[in-house]
This record gives C-alpha cells, structure tokens and sequence, in this order.
C-alpha cells in the first residue's frame, strides 16, 4: 500500500472513529518531517521538540472537533508554519544561526578519509543552510518543502494556500537566487 494510500485509510479512520491507534501510525510517519521543518525554522533541538508536540496536539484537536481533513500532512505543515509564525511574533526573536555541533552526530576519527568526507559534507550542508536563510521567507519555505522534505508542487500549493503556477514561479526565483547567492 503506498504512503498516501495509508495516510488516506488512517485518515478515515481517525475522522470517523476517533482511532487513537491510526493517529499514533499517522504520526510516527511524520514526525520526523514535520520535526526536521521546524528545526530548520527555529534551529534549536529543545524549542523545534516543544512546537513539533504542539503541531500533533493541535491537529488531533482539529480532527476531534470533527473538521474535514483532506490531507493530513498538508494540515501539520499548515499548523507547523502558524506555530513557528507565532513563536517569532511572541517573543520577537530572529533565528540563530545553525551550530556545528547541531548537525548530524557520529563522526568517528577513526578513519581519516571517511572523517574528512563527513566533515566536508557537513561543512557544505552548513554553507547551503546559512544561504538558504539568507534567502526571504517565502523563498525559504519553498525551498525546504521541496528539496528538504521532498513535498510535490500540489502538496505546497495546498500549505502555501498559492496556486501551482505560483509555487513553481517562487520555486524558480528562489533557486535562481539561492546560485546567485552560494556564488558570492
């Protein structure tokens, strides 16, 4: 059965039963992506942990209030970008920059090549990252919808509220900026 099969069973399930048991199977499919996307926003373990819990507790209120859902990933990332939305409004803050130490753990010393392949790595993906936050907001979102979560065109059309067209103009412009930018 293919993911959006699954989602779209578990989905029934928990709108019409209240079935606790497909909630917890909808979020163990996408709590990573929906963590990882707040992570990128917010850049701290313990503030993306809190406004992740909050982006589930919400959606299953959401659903218990029996409010049609179409797509229940399109409803996290929805409630996911308000909660980051009123985070930065309440206390006024501007990310911090992504550390170091916060990317991927595990490098062992052992084997220099492989050591240096991960350090290499890890230093780029903290080049794109800091480009990337470089880049205004909207252009920002797209891009990590798009390439860090791997979400279609539809799906961010359907986050956004933008059309498709809209969502691959943005798409375009942010990336032609994002080069212009990695240039430099």
């Amino acid at each position: 059965m293919s993911t959006e099969t699954s989602e779209k069973v578990l989905l029934y399930r928990l709108q019409v039963k209240q079935d606790t048991e497909a909630f917890a199977a909808l979020y163990d499919l996408y709590i990573k992506r929906i963590y990882r996307f707040v992570f990128f926003k917010v850049s701290g373990h313990e503030e993306a942990e809190d406004i992740t819990s909050e982006v589930f507790l919400k959606a299953w209120n959401y659903i218990s209030e029996k409010k049609d859902v179409k797509s229940f990933s399109g409803l996290l990332y929805r409630i996911a970008r308000n909660a980051i939305i009123d985070m930065y409004r309440s206390k006024s803050l501007h990310a911090n920059p992504l550390l170091l130490s916060e990317l991927p753990e595990g490098i062992e010393i052992g084997d220099t090549g492989k050591w240096v392949e991960r350090v290499g790595g890890i230093l780029e993906a903290k080049r794109i990252v800091q480009a990337i936050k470089k880049l205004k907001q909207e252009y920002q979102e797209v891009v990590t919808l798009k390439y860090i979560d791997e979400l279609s065109v539809a799906e961010i059309s359907e986050i956004t509220g933008k059309g498709k067209i809209a969502v691959r103009v943005t798409l375009h412009r942010a990336i032609k900026k994002l080069q212009k930018i990695t240039e430099e």
